[in-house]
């Protein structure tokens, strides 16, 4: 018998700091581009008449120590109202050598930090070294994290926030932690015109970003859809875009902004223009001019919950935090 080691949600906050996680996400994303990391597409549980679904997300990591991962996260949109993370769930970890289950890990604190350093990765990546100002739609967790991520890497001046919920956007911006003002606006395009920077983070099916709002060299990171029935930009930004992908299978099967143009605006699979590993390992270019509109596309990979999952657990052993249950 081994013990099972139980890492909630303070714990995981704890260990896994934005800079960290912003490290992580960059290394495993290139390890995925040279394959030393699989996953397939995840498996999404959608029962008829029910606006819940399940997701089923796992990986394999090869090197530097093998181990297996699965995410299992249930997505409530309702949760907003009752004041809780839409996303509930437990990343569980496995041994690579035995198969023994080593960690049951919170998906709710972990999603909301990986997906924001992956944001972030991308925008070190992709958007312009002179960008000033943020632009975040949503005023959820997810919009909080990335408040926190973008200001890590690119030095801001202001940051304009916009929410469905007009009262949200301005208790997200009254209750801002960021080395620079956090403004609350009436509408989305107030937020997004002159932005450098776009982060999308609503769980909107409808667009909620149009091309003609965006600035010559804007950078955006588009995180709330992650279904094909859900778009949050049109499909004029998309064509107009130089599209980037966590993964491109996920962008064929699951990455509705990008379907959704595919139909619109006639695109194919080459509209992508690389994956963002590819772009951290040298394989594709980045960027291509000053002006140029960049997108990233974030769906949320299996792989980036097991190096979130595989990191605390290092750091709970380590320093004897967590909960050991007998297994």
């Amino acid at each position: 018998m081994s013990d099972l080691l139980v890492l909630g949600h303070d714990d995981v906050k704890r260990l896994l700091p934005m800079d960290e996680c912003i490290e992580l996400m960059a290394a495993v994303l290139a390890d995925l581009a040279r394959g030393s990391v699989w996953q397939p597409l995840r498996f999404v549980v959608m029962p008829p008449d029910e606006p819940s679904l399940m997701g089923l997300m796992p990986a394999h990591r090869s090197a530097p120590e093998a181990s297996y991962g699965l995410k299992a996260v249930c997505i409530f949109p309702g949760n907003r109202m009752r004041g809780l993370d839409s996303h509930q769930g437990g990343v569980l970890l496995f041994d690579g050598e035995t198969g023994a289950l080593r960690a049951v890990v919170d998906a709710s604190a972990v999603t909301a930090t990986r997906t924001a350093a992956v944001s972030a990765v991308a925008t070190r990546a992709l958007a312009r070294e002179d960008a000033r100002e943020l632009a975040i739609l949503g005023s959820g967790v997810q919009a909080r994290s990335h408040l926190k991520a973008m200001a890590a890497v690119r030095p801001f001046e202001r940051a304009r926030v916009w929410s469905r919920t007009a009262g949200h956007a301005s208790s997200f911006a009254a209750d801002a932690q960021a080395p620079f003002p956090v403004e609350a606006v009436e509408s989305a395009e107030e937020a997004v015109r002159g932005a450098d920077v776009v982060v999308t983070a609503t769980s909107s099916p409808e667009p909620i970003v149009r091309r003609d709002w965006l600035a010559p060299g804007a950078h955006v990171n588009a995180v709330g859809s992650s279904i094909p029935t859900a778009r949050e930009l049109d499909a004029d930004t998309v064509a107009a875009a130089a599209l980037y992908a966590d993964s491109r299978e996920s962008m064929l099967n699951e990455g509705g902004d990008y379907l959704f143009a595919v139909r619109e605006a006639g695109l194919g699979p080459d509209h992508i223009r690389a994956e963002l590993g590819e772009v951290l390992t040298g394989a594709h270019e980045g960027r291509g001019s000053r002006a140029e509109l960049t997108v990233f596309k974030s769906l949320g990979l299996a792989a980036e919950d097991l190096a979130a999952a595989e990191h605390v657990y290092a750091k709970a052993r380590a320093a004897g935090a967590g909960t050991a249950v007998p297994f």
